[in-house]
């Protein structure tokens, strides 16, 4: 018997443009379930028809709730339009990360073998919450069905910073479910900033994702993580990837981080580390 799937997709574009690394996330997606995607920006009808084949729904408006107000949304399309009612797994994606890497089925399968009623790829071993990464999250009917997860996802507004959107909501949903009785796994930890800044090597252990701010993190020191990665992937993901990181961090700065030089990475790295410790006092 194969699996329904409903994907509740969250975007977000500063520029209100839907590219080609968010049109190849989404069609790579499209395959396993339906989609549900709202973008937390303005977009015109232009942008949006480049998702048609490949979802159910897409709408754009700028509303400043972060992943979890897309999430609402298009949770309160899907209900209703009674698309819960037949689905076998729920899923809350975002774009904060550059995909497929590598082919999705094996993780969708593997976070579907696991026994537990909310998993993800990723989870952060947070000492007071641990939680699973917001980015990737999938649920049963245990957990979606539930009148706490109609009241959560609608409950959902606006928050001061996305660190109170983190703790709220991000660590809130897997504490709910625990709350409620129920269980979640991953099919991984990754401790502390290492989904930013282990990108090569959770690409090694077969995550198919990579985060986009990978590009910016300690002052550029990952250009060398990000190219092994690109030169294995399809030339169509790592020409889509580079053309949106090109747009939204500066061709000049993409171009000049992408190298493996060691002497040039140390460099960065040294200068991060003393700007945490006389800039931040950290």
């Amino acid at each position: 018997m194969s699996v329904k799937r409903l994907f509740l997709f969250a975007a977000y574009d500063a520029d209100g443009i839907v590219d080609a690394s968010l049109v190849q996330y989404v069609r790579a997606l499209s395959k396993f379930g339906d989609i549900v995607l709202v973008m937390d920006n303005d977009a015109d009808d232009a942008q949006l028809k480049k998702l048609a084949p490949y979802v159910v729904h897409a709408a754009a408006v700028r509303h400043g709730e972060y992943d979890f107000g897309s999430y609402k949304r298009a949770y309160m399309y899907a209900r209703a339009a009674r698309m819960l009612r037949d689905c076998d797994v729920l899923y809350m994606v975002n774009d904060s990360v550059y995909a497929p890497l590598r082919p999705l089925g094996d993780v969708i399968d593997a976070m579907e073998r696991l026994d537990a009623d909310a998993f993800g790829p990723v989870a952060k071993p947070h000492h007071d919450h641990p939680h699973i990464q917001s980015w990737f999250m999938g649920c049963r009917p245990s957990v979606f069905r539930a009148s706490w997860f109609n009241e959560f996802m609608t409950s959902v507004t606006k928050q001061p910073n996305k660190g109170a959107v983190t703790k709220i909501y991000e660590q809130g949903f897997s504490k709910r479910v625990t709350d409620n009785g129920g269980t979640w796994r991953c099919l991984m930890w990754v401790a502390n900033r290492g989904i930013y800044n282990r990108v090569w090597q959770l690409y090694r252990r077969g995550l198919p994702f990579m985060k986009k701010v990978a590009f910016t993190r300690r002052r550029g020191a990952l250009g060398g993580q990000i190219m092994r990665i690109l030169a294995r992937v399809q030339p169509s993901v790592r020409n889509a990837v580079l053309t949106n990181a090109r747009r939204v961090y500066g061709a000049a700065y993409v171009d000049r981080m992408l190298t493996r030089n060691p002497f040039k990475i140390m460099y960065r790295n040294i200068r991060h580390s003393l700007h945490k410790v006389f800039v931040e006092g950290i």
